[in-house]
């Protein structure tokens, strides 16, 4: 027998909750009365004022008239009573009725500053583990009666509320009904972030590109819901979700928007550079080391040949070992406490470093390979992203180590052609280049003034283009 057709009971919702301690059973039998919660989802203060109080005052033939208030919900269906305990709600039993009062109110963090996305000019403020507070973030800074929330909810054993937000008149609404359509159909038992929703909703789960954007910034969700795209939020979960997303929306930053043009341009191209660096620099070493020394201007060739002449390894495993001892120092100041993660960074940087070429086992130069692709990763403002591009250096390193420059052409080619069949909610992922718009180029590459921005993205797919009428 289902839960929703089982009788509407004390017992039954007691039989439920069996060997939950911290259910709380409390009866009122002056009143007729019994109330069933859970301690630690509820604020006392709201208890004490709504539920409390007014049953100290009200006499046993008084209690109907009381519940008849509009804070309390009669409830027909078993079903609902179990999810509005756990989701913070008190049951009142009285007589043959069952009412829900919602009492929700656990402490939760405080909205501060986002720690993976730092932020240097704009709002500081970064969602929270709370998604109606998720919900009034975006709503203070998008005042609009357009836009819309949506609330469904994920997970068999584990029921969790996900909010779909999108702006009425701006966004295509076959992508609000898609995602709906995908995040209805997850079934499994418990998703206890956004960022394990978003692989259940991907185009292509088995691919190491982020398909859709991740963010803790309020800010750069407003901006996106501007632009035509549909929002998701996850209670529980500090990350919102964006889509469909391009390639190149992981380059910019809200904070491209809050500079001049001119700045903001020269960031967003030092990004790419950066890109190129981090994805290309080292397996270029291992390429030429190995097979091009041809390449090498003479008077570096010198240094490069006295600086490996001690090494026994080539230049392939010589490469491998620094860049997973690099990852192995990122992922160890990652999790330790912040203080003690920079200083295992910087220490362990220098002394392995220098270590490793005083012991023969690397050159000075592949150091300094290693280093500089390493920070240019993190000039990517996505870590999901940056995460994905160091995976695939380590492709690229191997086949420059296995065929040189032609091996390093074959795993760009490989990468390409695998970006090309990518879709974000059926939508091209490497919009504008394919297909090609040079209108969204201005917004993609560099970042246009603002009397250029007229046009939402094409990707977006949207009837209402315009989205800045001013004239220059």
């Amino acid at each position: 027998m289902t839960a929703k057709h089982k009788p509407i009971t004390l017992e039954y919702v007691l039989h439920e909750f069996e060997q939950c301690v911290d259910l709380i059973h409390r009866n009122f039998p002056m009143l007729s009365a019994d109330m069933v919660y859970f301690d630690h989802l509820i604020d006392k203060d709201a208890m004490e004022r709504e539920v409390l109080q007014p049953f100290a005052n009200v006499q046993a033939d008084e209690l109907d008239h009381l519940l008849k208030d509009s804070r309390f919900n009669s409830s027909s269906s078993s079903k609902e009573i179990i999810e509005g305990i756990l989701k913070g709600d008190a049951a009142i039993f009285h007589e043959s009725s069952v009412y829900l009062v919602s009492l929700y109110g656990p402490s939760s963090r405080s909205i501060e500053q986002s720690e993976t996305e730092a932020v240097i000019i704009g709002p500081h403020d970064a969602f929270t583990e709370s998604a109606f507070t998720n919900l009034s973030l975006i709503r203070r800074k998008l005042k609009s009666s357009h836009l819309k929330a949506i609330q469904l909810s994920v997970g068999e054993v584990a029921k969790s509320d996900v909010f779909v937000l999108y702006i009425d008149g701006i966004v295509n609404m076959e992508f609000v009904n898609e995602m709906i359509k995908r995040i209805r159909d997850i079934e499994v038992d418990i998703i206890t972030d956004s960022n394990m929703l978003v692989q259940h909703i991907d185009d292509y789960p088995n691919t190491i590109f982020p398909l859709f954007l991740t963010t803790e910034r309020p800010d750069l969700i407003v901006s996106k819901l501007s632009s035509g795209r549909v929002a998701v939020i996850m209670d529980e979960s500090p990350s919102v979700i964006s889509g469909p997303t391009s390639l190149f929306e992981f380059f910019t930053s809200p904070d491209d928007y809050y500079q001049r043009w001119i700045i903001g341009t020269a960031t967003r191209i030092l990004r790419y550079i950066a890109f190129i660096i981090t994805i290309t620099f080292t397996a270029v070493y291992v390429a030429i080391t190995t097979y091009h020394y041809e390449m090498i201007p003479e008077n570096l060739l010198y240094t490069l040949i006295e600086s490996r002449s001690r090494v026994p390894f080539p230049p392939v495993f010589e490469a491998l070992l620094m860049e997973v001892t690099i990852e192995l120092l990122r992922e160890a100041g990652a999790r330790l406490p912040s203080k003690i993660g920079q200083t295992i960074g910087i220490v362990g940087g220098i002394v392995i470093g220098q270590a490793a070429v005083q012991a023969g086992l690397t050159s000075n130069i592949l150091i300094i390979a290693v280093a500089l692709s390493a920070i240019a990763s993190f000039v990517i403002p996505s870590y999901v992203m940056s995460a994905s591009i160091r995976f695939a250096r380590f492709f690229l390193i191997i086949l420059a180590g296995i065929w040189g420059n032609f091996g390093l052409m074959i795993g760009i080619s490989i990468l390409v052609i695998h970006l090309s069949k990518l879709t974000s909610l059926g939508s091209s992922y490497i919009t504008p280049i394919a297909p090609l718009n040079f209108q969204d180029w201005k917004d993609s590459f560099i970042r246009g003034p603002f009397w250029m921005l007229k046009d939402r993205p094409a990707q977006s797919r949207t009837h209402n283009k315009v989205r800045n009428k001013m004239k220059r």
